[in-house]
């Protein structure tokens, strides 16, 4: 029987609401796509994956915020009426526009630090896919919220203009999406924040990885540890139905970069924020390079023969090939970004109604 290689594919299921039993539901999902009715058994595989994206667990969650929620906790950290300096937004009518719109409601001036590009590749100007011009927009935003609003190009600008003796008391908020702490700690500003401080009693990642609900609510990033509990009890469903052992997921965006826009998609925290079977997700992939075997170390091969050859060589591979050249041109990134990148092309961003992905034969038993 010819072997079956990797298989992804979406899974539909209802749409979710705050308070839904995501846990039945998934499980229940995912059985009805591999349940084969002639003989009543699952047709899944031993170490299969399931990812659910991280929308539909904080929707089910109630993980939600209000732009008032973000204005009270700004003057909590600022006082009332402060000046804000925003250093390095994303530029995203979704990600990061409803965020400003908070800030700005609590504050008497801001001041944004926007570069030509973002950190993850969007232009400030004229975006090639959107046709903003986000230090228009921005300062539209800040302005119907009453804030009076200053943009700069470079963070050198600011302080050579506004703060030429130094942060000392300035409000700060950097909105960097990864390497905030390390900005952070290198300002040493004791009234400096990122957006995962903001909120961060309601989501460890505070604003980070959020999205816009509607004009007054913004979905935050899913709640950790209850999405551990949830991933947990999904894997238990489904052992106790099918009896193979299946790595469950939460799934954010994916870690690519779009050739044409060059934007990297990576606009969340993390690419999973919680899964079972750390053991594996964190590892990294242990792989031979079939076509480098085919065209050098078995060149004179071909046919049945070649294919036994590389069929052993795989079996005998070393189980550590880190610095080996014999894994040069394989990708050995850990599998949680691997499949979480896999999980984000399949599902999609808009409307193909997919939010679940199983994933069967990735890991070779």
């Amino acid at each position: 029987m010819k072997q079956i290689g990797v298989c992804a594919k979406g899974i539909s299921c209802p749409i979710i609401r705050e308070g839904d039993n995501l846990a039945a539901i998934v499980t229940d999902s995912i059985l009805e796509a591999v349940h084969n009715g002639a003989s009543g058994t699952y047709d899944i595989c031993n170490k299969a994956v399931v990812g659910i994206t991280e929308s539909i667990i904080a929707r089910s969650q109630g993980n939600y915020a209000t732009i008032d929620d973000i204005a009270y906790d700004i003057r909590s950290k600022f006082g009332d009426n402060p000046t804000i300096y925003l250093l390095n937004p994303i530029y995203s009518r979704n990600r990061f526009a409803i965020i400003l719109r908070g800030i700005a409601r609590a504050a008497q001036r801001i001041v944004l630090v926007m570069p030509q590009e973002d950190e993850v590749g969007n232009v400030r100007n004229n975006h090639p896919f959107t046709a903003v011009h986000y230090d228009q927009y921005y300062q539209e935003i800040c302005a119907k919220e009453g804030a009076i609003v200053d943009v700069y190009e470079e963070w050198s600008e600011v302080l050579n203009r506004e703060l030429p003796d130094g942060l000392g008391n300035a409000n700060i908020i950097i909105c960097n999406l990864h390497d905030y702490t390390e900005i952070k700690e290198k300002m040493n500003c004791k009234n400096a924040y990122s957006l995962a401080d903001i909120l961060a009693e309601k989501c460890e990642f505070g604003l980070l990885g959020s999205n816009k609900a509607d004009e007054e609510l913004i979905k935050l990033f899913p709640n950790k540890q209850k999405t551990q509990v949830l991933l947990d009890e999904i894997q238990n469903n489904l052992r106790q139905k099918t009896g193979k052992e299946i790595i469950v997921c939460a799934y954010g965006d994916g870690c690519f970069k779009d050739p044409v826009g060059g934007i990297w998609e990576f606009a969340d925290p993390v690419t999973m924020p919680a899964y079972t079977n750390p053991e594996i997700i964190e590892s990294t992939p242990n792989e031979l390079k079939v076509k480098a075997l085919a065209d050098d170390k078995f060149k004179n091969l071909s046919g049945r023969e070649l294919s036994d050859a590389i069929e052993l060589e795989i079996k005998n591979k070393s189980t550590n090939l880190k610095g080996s050249m014999q894994s040069q041109g394989t990708t050995p990134r850990l599998y949680r970004d691997l499949l979480a990148s896999l999980m984000d092309l399949i599902s999609g961003s808009g409307d193909r109604c997919t939010p679940i992905v199983l994933i069967q034969n990735y890991f070779k038993e």
